[in-house]
């Protein structure tokens, strides 16, 4: 019987042939592999054409050790499974962080808090090192992971601003001031009973929206016009919209605290036969998917998710570099975007 003789294996390229092959030295060459900014860009043109060239592959776990660095960044999303599917922002927040870690020649690593039984195992596993710093998304009040990380000196970037995170960095919005800005368009179109559907009022967002809200219709702000759902989603929306139906059936007004609970309303709006806008004038938040889709088209506030995922990567890789938290947090615009259904 014959055995065949196994495959040489390939010689590994090396540092030194790279280097050979991009006429620098080896110590260029691993300036420009670890990210370095003090290499000419003809030097790195050269270096990247000799990598490819040898078919050079870096060590990550000898750089690891080296630098001190997994080149993970977590991001880490406080939503049931469900809400990646209901709510776009996720998905436009992580690819905008995503490009920019990328970039940085970072990978990003996903951890859900689904559940309270998450929490123990994410401790672990950011007390390993596995993750240089992380993006927290929709974090709580007294929340265990943001004590987790603040323990760790992790660097890390809030996107939204939980009110027990001084002196840790945070990218966002004004929630208040946008939510009271779209509310005063919507009763300028000359509705009298307006009511909301109001969700997540455990976190920031949704508090701040709510505020923004009862701001807006000052006296004339009516408690049981204000339907208190758990989750930015479509089923959320179609639940808070009957029960402000149930308690005011003359609303003629509704503010949705997202476009999601907004697509929810108009469909139970249109069942109980109400005309939008000619009955009920409605709008959202958030310009995502669901107020293109809407017929008609949603009245929303522009909130810039994929700038919101950049600018908090790029707040994680600045305090990398020695950059500390900036100041005060960095916030970001929201337009209102003007449609049909108001």
């Amino acid at each position: 019987m014959c055995v065949p003789s196994p495959t040489p294996r390939r010689k590994r390229a090396t540092v030194h042939e790279v280097a050979s092959e991009a006429g620098v030295s080896r110590g260029t060459v691993s300036r420009a592999i670890n990210g370095d900014r003090y290499v000419s860009a003809e030097a790195r043109k050269a270096i990247d054409a000799a990598i490819i060239k040898t078919g050079y592959v870096p060590n990550l776990a000898a750089r690891s050790l080296v630098m001190q660095r997994s080149q993970a960044i977590g991001l880490l999303v406080h939503e049931p499974h469900s809400m990646f599917v209901e709510d776009p922002n996720i998905g436009d927040i992580l690819l905008g962080a995503n490009r920019e870690l990328s970039k940085a020649g970072y990978l990003m690593t996903m951890l859900v808090v689904d559940s309270e039984g998450d929490t123990a195992p994410i401790e672990r596993y950011l007390s390993g090192g596995v993750v240089d710093g992380v993006i927290v998304i929709s974090a709580r009040r007294d929340d265990p992971l943001t004590a987790v990380i603040r323990r760790l000196g992790l660097p890390a970037a809030f996107v939204g601003h939980p009110p027990d995170i001084e002196g840790m960095s945070f990218v966002g919005i004004d929630n208040h001031k946008a939510a009271e800005a779209i509310t005063l368009r919507l009763i300028g179109t000359g509705r009298k009973r307006v009511g909301m559907i109001a969700a997540a009022l455990d976190r920031d967002s949704g508090a701040d929206r709510l505020a923004g809200f009862t701001a807006a219709l000052g006296d004339d702000f009516d408690p049981t016009l204000v339907s208190a759902v758990d989750l930015y989603s479509y089923s959320e929306g179609v639940r808070g919209m009957r029960a402000l139906l149930q308690r005011e059936p003359n609303i003629d007004g509704v503010f949705a605290a997202s476009d999601s609970l907004a697509a929810g309303a108009l469909d139970v709006l249109r069942e109980a036969g109400y005309r939008v806008p000619e009955d009920v004038g409605i709008v959202g938040f958030d310009n995502s998917d669901w107020a293109t889709r809407c017929d008609p088209p949603l009245s929303t506030v522009d909130q810039p998710a994929a700038g919101l995922g950049t600018s908090a990567a790029r707040s994680v890789l600045n305090q990398l570099d020695g950059v500390g938290p900036e100041p005060g947090g960095i916030y970001l615009d929201t337009p209102i975007i003007w449609r049909d259904s108001a």
